[in-house]
């Protein structure tokens, strides 16, 4: 049997996958936010309570965000930055105590697990989107994930917002030292902060689009200004990857606004006739618990 783990910037979620992706058990815990070796005891200590479940030893996949860097085989890019610099993958090895340990972005587990037998099954080409605590992009084709020569394919998040207004430039500073990117207007705490800051009222994410739909017009604005940005950044990749779908994940892929009126906007961006553009935008068959398919699914079931 297989775990897979998904490892967010405030949860680390783990499954067992059983023959035929039958999930046997599941555990969530927070993620510990005080110090790198914390978070590595944590996953390792998910991953034992889930083979004692599992009865034995089980091969497991990680799915994290950032990349181990080709040139220095540690962690870099992830927007939990207390990652950053380190071996990951030989450290989980040795707190788990076996070598059967595969690590890879989440959102490569995202659109590996969708491609595979989720909302995109069948389709050839697809981007899977992590919107939550940072912006990540990964790339599946043929069911296969592109990884790229500097191990950053998909990584949208942190390209400029396309066609910025007057009121959207500069931007603010990122933590990868950029100013202006893509995940800081379409985080999850992007989209609060400038929320409480126009209205001064300190909604999270999920509630301002539930408060939109409830009738609120601040609320609505808000959510309207979120599906633009979000148009305007997704027509950019759909203008280099035309993908035949576009899967999303993490906490904000609950915001159901986005599913209708994203891909009405993003008509007046993409770079072909308005009304043949045949890209879908889609929510996860397995909702925000997707990527930990995924990660489970870096083991074949054959291996």
């Amino acid at each position: 049997m297989r775990i897979g783990i998904d490892l967010g910037g405030t949860k680390i979620e783990g499954i067992v996958l059983g023959d035929g992706g039958i999930e046997q058990a599941r555990l969530r815990v927070p993620t510990p936010q005080e110090s790198y070796a914390a978070t590595v005891d944590a996953v390792a200590g998910v991953v034992h309570a889930l083979e004692a479940q599992a009865g034995g030893r089980c091969r497991v996949g990680v799915g994290h965000p950032g990349a181990l860097s080709p040139a220095t085989g540690l962690i870099k890019n992830a927007n939990s930055t207390h990652l950053n610099g380190h071996s990951l993958d030989q450290d989980l090895k040795g707190a788990i105590g076996h070598d059967d340990v595969r690590l890879a972005n989440d959102a490569n587990c995202l659109a590996v697990s969708e491609a595979s037998d989720g909302a995109a099954a069948g389709c050839k080409v697809v981007f899977g989107v992590i919107l939550g605590t940072g912006v990540g992009g990964g790339i599946v084709i043929d069911g296969r994930p592109i990884t790229g020569a500097q191990a950053i394919a998909g990584e949208w998040g942190h390209n400029a917002l396309p066609l910025p207004r007057d009121d959207e430039r500069p931007g603010v500073r990122c933590y990868c030292g950029a100013t202006g990117c893509i995940e800081t207007w379409l985080s999850g705490p992007a989209l609060q902060r400038r929320f409480t800051e126009r209205t001064g009222r300190p909604l999270r994410a999920t509630e301002i689009a539930e408060a939109a739909l409830a009738g609120d017009a601040g609320a609505a604005a808000e959510i309207e200004l979120y599906c633009d940005r979000f148009a305007r950044a997704s027509a950019t990749v759909i203008n280099i990857l035309d993908p035949d779908a576009i899967v999303l994940g993490g906490g904000l892929s609950r915001i159901a606004q986005l599913y209708a009126r994203v891909p009405e906007l993003w008509k007046s961006y993409v770079f072909s006739e308005r009304n043949s553009i045949v890209t879908r935008l889609l929510p996860p068959r397995y909702g925000d618990s997707s990527g930990v398919r995924g990660a489970a699914w870096l083991w074949p079931e054959s291996v």
